[in-house]
């Protein structure tokens, strides 16, 4: 009988650190951001290479503060593509990062499709917002914008 009670406990205590585990991962240490008040959406600029805000609507973000990549938003941007490419520098390989699924502005899939099907154009936000990770912004046709950060080529070598 001691066997069962012992087996009992440790399948419980697996199962229950396996449950804070999930939810530490998928839930916990994330935030909301706010937007606006000088945390702006920036884009790189073409001619000077430096950061400018850009106009945007309905942004919606989160964030972590236990790792630089957990940041994402969604938003929709009022400018044309072609505008934005004249004006902000492209980024090369971009790799959307995939989110918590219950921030469901956001699809890494959906993104990276679009990306690949040239739907959508990713454009450098901002250069080592972390050591080693660009904030990445890509729109989409229709004006839907989505950012996240990713590792530059700084940390993949």
């Amino acid at each position: 009988m001691n066997g069962k009670i012992v087996a009992g406990f440790i399948v419980l205590t697996g199962a229950a650190a396996g449950l804070l585990i999930w939810w530490l991962q998928v839930y916990a240490f994330y935030q909301p951001v706010a937007f606006g008040d000088g945390n702006d959406i920036l884009l790189t600029t073409v001619a000077g290479g430096a950061p400018e805000a850009i106009l945007y609507e309905n942004a919606q973000g989160i964030d972590a503060d236990s790792s630089p990549l957990r940041f994402r938003a969604c938003f929709t941007v009022p400018l044309s593509l072609g505008l934005l490419t004249e004006t902000y520098q492209i980024y090369d390989n971009p790799t959307p990062t995939v989110g918590p699924g219950w921030f469901d502005c956001y699809n890494a899939e959906t993104i990276g499709a679009a990306l690949e099907k040239g739907q959508a154009i990713a454009f450098l936000s901002v250069h080592d917002i972390h050591p080693g990770v660009d904030r990445v912004v890509a729109v989409m046709e229709d004006g839907r914008a989505f950012a996240w950060h990713q590792l530059n080529d700084e940390m993949k070598d």
